[in-house]
């Protein structure tokens, strides 16, 4: 995902929107990118990723996550959904 590697898309790492901070975020695509430990599995964690989402979205954002397993597992398959979001969003938010 470095150097516009992906599609095209810069994403910077660690980024903060509002009162989150974003693993990976495309300013450009308005996509956030979400690479999700066991935490985010269990009840509290589900919780606070729904809240999450839902102010990310009312800002316009949409967020993909993915769980460690997958990252390590099947990095091609995790880049390549993320390309077709990217490809699917026609032209990048100013």
């Amino acid at each position: 995902m470095r150097n516009r590697q992906l599609a095209g898309a810069k994403f910077r790492r660690q980024f903060s929107v509002g009162n989150c901070i974003l693993d990976f975020y495309s300013p450009e695509y308005r996509l956030g990118i979400e690479a999700d430990g066991g935490q985010h599995y269990e009840d509290k964690g589900k919780q606070g990723d729904k809240v999450r989402e839902k102010e990310l979205y009312k800002l316009g954002i949409e967020i993909l996550r993915f769980n460690d397993n997958e990252i390590l597992n099947n990095i091609e398959g995790v880049l390549e959904i993320i390309q077709k979001n990217l490809r699917r969003k026609e032209s990048p938010s100013p």
